[in-house]
């Protein structure tokens, strides 16, 4: 698109759910660490979770951007593909090489990669996942062209529901049994439900759940949802983002709680963190409302000035290298902002180091990101 036909507020929320990206990625330090999990203190348990639980919507809101802007396809299924690769997987692979060599023992890694991505390298999975979702978007491009709102709610209910079912299988099944795939990283072992069993894991939702949803809300505020007046945007926007925060927030911290039993240091392997993150996960009911909350306030941006042309925009535009190549900056920060302030400021220490380290990571992400991007040819297969 050229500036007079962008979608404003798309680029205003790109930029800032690279920024929460980020402070995610700082907050983890706070959490893991030693056998997998480690908590210091009780102040780092609630730190972590409230800083985490602040930004945990920002993977949807990249889903959503990218809905809005593409679904249904603008143009063939073969020109769909031909444009998600040059934008897409080129970048990817030049940083998944990038990472090989950076993080690990590169033979080991190469090796590995045949299979899945550097796990030194965690945010990576993203695009694995964004490329499962281009693959449907030509299956469903000519019904996304024709359905009706009532049937595009009626779907986007059925998704709402399976948001409850991570929290549904926590409830009846709890902690108790972890399994390990074949990277080693556990899962909770599924408690089956609607048509799942040992020997099927395609229960009734299984095809409609996860990233999925975040698929039909791009599609339906696109087709849908005109513009709403302030107050309309505030009565909706603040009581969904508020109570999807409360049961993120909340749920984790009960989750801590009764794993440690309120005493600090806490060390175990990296399942219990697994555990505790249950309610803050993507595809959950707390992570949904408050992805739908900050796209009514981000929908309500029109700035398109001075700033928005000459800094936002650029940044927009190169946030996909940005996510790309942020964690190679960021560990250095972690560790200098994680070494310099220490505990000197008490019980602010901890966010006072993940936002330093998030607005460092940030800065020089961006900076380096657009100034590649503009090297002729080369810096757009880099950034993207």
């Amino acid at each position: 698109m050229n500036n007079t036909e962008r979608e404003i507020w798309i680029d205003w929320m790109r930029v800032a759910a690279c920024l929460m990206v980020m402070v995610v990625h700082s907050t983890e330090p706070f959490y893991l660490g030693g056998e997998g999990s480690l908590l210091l203190s009780e102040t780092n348990a609630v730190w972590a979770g409230i800083m985490d639980c602040l930004v945990r919507c920002c993977v949807p809101l990249f889903v959503v951007a990218s809905s809005f802007l593409q679904f249904p396809l603008h143009y063939s299924t073969g020109e769909f593909f031909r444009r998600r690769a040059v934008r897409v997987l080129v970048p990817f692979a030049i940083w998944t090489i990038f990472y090989a060599f950076h993080f690990g023992q590169p033979v080991q890694n190469f090796k590995d990669l045949l299979w899945n991505f550097n796990y030194a390298a965690g945010h990576l999975w993203f695009v694995y996942m964004l490329v499962g979702l281009y693959l449907l978007m030509p299956l469903l491009s000519p019904w996304a062209e024709k359905v009706g709102k009532r049937e595009l709610q009626v779907w986007i209910g059925l998704w709402l529901f399976t948001t409850l079912i991570p929290l549904i299988r926590d409830w009846l099944f709890g902690p108790s049994a972890v399994v390990y795939g074949p990277s080693g990283l556990p899962r909770q072992a599924l408690f089956p439900l609607w048509g799942e069993a040992s020997w099927n894991g395609y229960g009734t939702f299984y095809y409609i759940s996860g990233f999925f949803g975040y698929l039909l809300l791009g599609l339906y505020f696109r087709r849908f949802v005109g513009s709403l007046s302030w107050g309309r945007t505030l009565a909706l926007a603040l009581p969904l983002w508020l109570g999807g925060f409360a049961i993120a927030l909340g749920g984790f911290l009960r989750r801590v709680w009764t794993s440690t039993g309120g005493s600090f240091p806490f060390e175990a392997p990296v399942d219990a963190a697994v555990w505790w993150e249950t309610t803050w996960c993507n595809d959950t009911v707390g992570v949904a409302m408050m992805t739908v909350g900050l796209i009514l306030l981000f929908r309500k941006i029109r700035s398109g000035g001075g700033f928005y042309r000459r800094v936002l925009l650029p940044v927009s535009q190169a946030s996909y290298g940005m996510y790309l190549g942020h964690m190679a900056v960021l560990v250095l920060f972690a560790g200098w902002f994680g070494g310099w302030i220490g505990d000197s400021l008490g019980f602010w220490s901890a966010p006072a180091i993940i936002l330093s380290t998030a607005l460092s990571t940030f800065l020089t992400t961006a900076a380096l990101s657009v100034a590649i991007r503009r090297i002729p040819v080369v810096g757009r297969w880099i950034i993207g």
